[in-house]
């Protein structure tokens, strides 16, 4: 990232860039500053934006073969378009000779590097990840963006926001956002604004409540499912999220038997450090043969209910009072 800002602050921009990976914010961010470098202040007629799976390759190299409007360049931006998975041949072949006057900005969730197109992209530019950020950067992040509205947090207190919010950056902007319209006439924020104001993501909501599973909490476990009830969460979804956990716990609790350390852990299995370090704290509280035999259950009771054996909401309910029952 900060080779992609000095390139745009300089003016010294490659002809192709892919930026990829989990953090869509940042992603985000620099696509757009990137669309703004490359234009140069030029016509925005010679911007084209293309969104989804359905671009044809044709239409993409007939535009870039076609000369910028009174400009230095044409930018094509493809987003989510799937072609670094497949169907990106096409392309690559054309980024093998791409007409001087057209720049390409890729942006993708995720890429194959063992695909013709990354080779061919990054051979004529720059392959940028945007990975989850870890606790310390966004701590930094947060803390420099209410040092601009002139408000401060303890350190406590940013660590329950942190909580609340998980690790994704367009959530926590959201929820910063709101927390500045809330505390306008008061200089400190305070955990009492953040329990009155910020939301909890349903995945920390899920976190809470495979922990009461673990630590056979079974009232606490069943009111929080019937809370994501009440917040109109399909109880398909909540099944969804709760195999999600298990398996989670099940990879966390394997790396780090093997070892690994929760900065590792995180990177294999796709969460901030800090997160990852709570993980491995849940994970501890089950036997790996009970997070086996949970997967196969969440397994089976999705298959029940799609096949009418059982009611959605009474299946996963059973479910939880299966594995949070006293031993």
């Amino acid at each position: 990232m900060k080779k992609l800002a000095e390139e745009i602050k300089s003016g010294q921009l490659k002809q192709v860039y892919v930026l990829y990976g989990e953090e869509a914010y940042l992603r985000n961010q620099y696509r757009d500053r990137l669309k703004e470098a490359l234009l140069g202040g030029g016509d925005p007629m010679n911007l084209h934006c293309f969104e989804g799976k359905d671009v044809r390759a044709g239409d993409v190299i007939d535009l870039a073969e076609t000369l910028p409007f009174l400009a230095e360049r044409r930018v094509i931006v493809l987003e989510n378009s799937g072609l670094f998975a497949h169907g990106g041949e096409d392309l690559a072949a054309y980024l093998s000779a791409p007409a001087e006057t057209v720049s390409f900005v890729f942006v993708e969730p995720a890429v194959d590097k063992r695909s013709r197109l990354y080779k061919a992209a990054t051979a004529r530019g720059r392959a940028i990840e945007f990975a989850t950020q870890d606790e310390a950067v966004l701590k930094r992040w947060i803390l420099g963006f209410l040092k601009k509205e002139n408000k401060n947090i303890a350190e406590r207190d940013l660590n329950l926001f942190l909580d609340k919010t998980g690790s994704d950056m367009e959530n926590i902007r959201g929820e910063l956002e709101k927390l500045l319209c809330y505390c306008m006439d008061t200089d400190v924020i305070t955990a009492q604004d953040i329990e009155e104001i910020c939301t909890k993501q349903v995945s920390s909501q899920i976190f809470d409540m495979i922990n009461a599973v673990a630590e056979r909490r079974q009232e606490t476990a069943m009111a929080l499912y019937y809370d994501l009830l009440t917040l109109k969460e399909p109880p398909m979804r909540i099944l969804y999220l709760i195999t999600r956990q298990f398996n989670l716990l099940l990879q966390v609790k394997e790396l780090k038997n093997k070892g690994y350390g929760a900065a590792a852990i995180g990177e294999k299995v796709g969460l901030a450090g800090f997160i990852a370090k709570k993980y491995a704290a849940q994970a501890a509280k089950f036997r790996e043969a009970d997070l086996r035999r949970a997967l196969t259950d969440c397994v089976e009771t999705e298959e029940a209910v799609k096949t009418g054996r059982m009611n959605d909401v009474m299946s996963v309910e059973l479910l939880i009072v299966k594995y949070s029952a006293a031993t």
